[in-house]
């Protein structure tokens, strides 16, 4: 086992290494075993952000940790231009779990691979170059995503983007539909905003976008990289009654390990050419083995209803906190935002003095994103702290935001 560093040396040797992109926390996490996390200096955390959503089972889970380590000693790495069978059983019970009629995938290592797939596959499939977003999207900061994505700090940097996206205000179906046109190759909606502020779209919403879609004959992709799993059902869009035409999933699907998955219906598989996308790592056979093993527990484990239940209660009692300094509290299952009536900052970094990590969600907005092991009393436990917190006015603000 590799010596423990202390934490001036691993601030000292990332900060003189990596690229400035992060407001850095100035803790260095080291180990994680179920809701718990433990920093260099032994002080543990109950982790409520579950590293921006990935870790759905925890940290080391034992089924996933057994199916990384048995499949890192047979074959990590089989180019999908060869047949796998770690590939094949991953297809399999993704397939048995996802909605019907998504039964083509494209297995990828992100969210943003993920939707670089979504967007180029409906711009083959319809022959068209046209896409509708919406306002405070996030589908990620890769070129191609970043046209879809609305915010713009992430945007403004690298202007030219591509022309023919569009924004339009999120839960507005006349909106919508004004923009949508013969010439749009796809909407693109995420059921519930994450990085915009936890909105969840209104029950009317994505049906209506799936007919605006048929009407015109655009295609329908969503966005569940941060909605899977975490609000009751395998996605976020089951709750609605629709099924899209393209489906993006990523952080998750593997429990932390990298693995995305574009899901597609046959009727767009037929449309894209061979040889018109690839990746080289993407549904390599130990990212399907931690696949495998994640989907499987979630399933075994009946993590949905556990999502539902303590998110439900969880969201009930940050409401009841009925602190002045709370503007609102929204979410579904285990994806809730406390908007507040100033920066946030502060109390994110008070809460992790206190030991919760959590993250924000723009500017004012605490995000709750725990695995779907927390416990009632566990949620007590983070609201009785946050009570004290907002009591207390916060606690001062350090190097600056960790953002997504």
């Amino acid at each position: 086992m590799s010596t423990m560093l202390e934490l001036p040396s691993i601030t000292e040797t990332e900060d003189s290494h990596l690229i400035g992109l992060y407001g850095k926390r100035e803790i260095a996490l080291v180990r994680g075993r179920g809701t718990r996390l433990w920093d260099s200096a032994g002080k543990e955390y109950l982790d409520l952000f579950s590293n921006y959503g990935v870790n759905v089972l925890g940290h080391a889970h034992p089924a996933v940790s057994a199916a990384i380590k048995e499949q890192v000693d047979i074959l990590t790495n089989c180019h999908s231009s060869f047949y796998n069978d770690a590939r094949a059983r991953f297809l399999a019970t993704l397939g048995e779990m996802a909605p019907a009629g998504l039964s083509r995938a494209f297995l990828i290592n992100s969210g943003a691979e993920a939707i670089e797939s979504a967007l180029k596959f409906a711009r083959v499939a319809t022959g068209r170059t046209k896409v509708v977003a919406t306002k405070r999207a996030y589908h990620g900061r890769t070129l191609g995503a970043l046209n879809a994505t609305a915010d713009r700090k992430y945007r403004d940097p690298f202007l030219p983007l591509m022309e023919g996206f569009s924004h339009v205000a999120f839960d507005d179906i006349d909106a919508l539909g004004a923009a949508v046109d013969e010439q749009t190759s796809a909407i693109i909606l995420e059921p519930i905003q994450g990085e915009g502020g936890i909105y969840a779209a209104s029950d009317d919403y994505l049906p209506a976008a799936l007919e605006i879609a048929r009407r015109t004959g655009a295609l329908l992709i969503l966005d569940e990289i941060q909605t899977a799993f975490r609000t009751g059902t395998l996605f976020a869009c089951e709750a609605s009654g629709v099924t899209p035409d393209i489906l993006c999933v990523s952080k998750g699907i593997a429990n932390g390990f990298p693995l995305g998955v574009t899901l597609v219906t046959e009727e767009v598989a037929a449309r894209i050419p061979a040889g018109s996308h690839g990746t080289t790592f993407g549904g390599n056979p130990l990212a399907c083995a931690a696949g495998t093993a994640t989907l499987t527990a979630l399933r075994e484990e009946d993590r949905f209803a556990q999502a539902a239940g303590v998110g439900e209660y969880f969201l009930a009692q940050l409401r009841g906190l009925k602190s002045p300094k709370i503007r609102d509290v929204r979410g579904r299952g285990l994806m809730i935002g406390v908007e507040l009536k100033e920066r946030a900052t502060k109390y994110m970094r008070g809460l992790q003095e206190r030991g919760l990590i959590c993250l924000s969600a723009g500017a004012t907005t605490l995000r709750f994103l725990p695995s779907m092991l927390l416990t009632e009393a566990e949620g007590d436990h983070a609201v009785a702290i946050f009570g004290e917190l907002l009591a207390s006015g916060g606690a001062a603000g350090g190097r600056g935001e960790t953002e997504a």
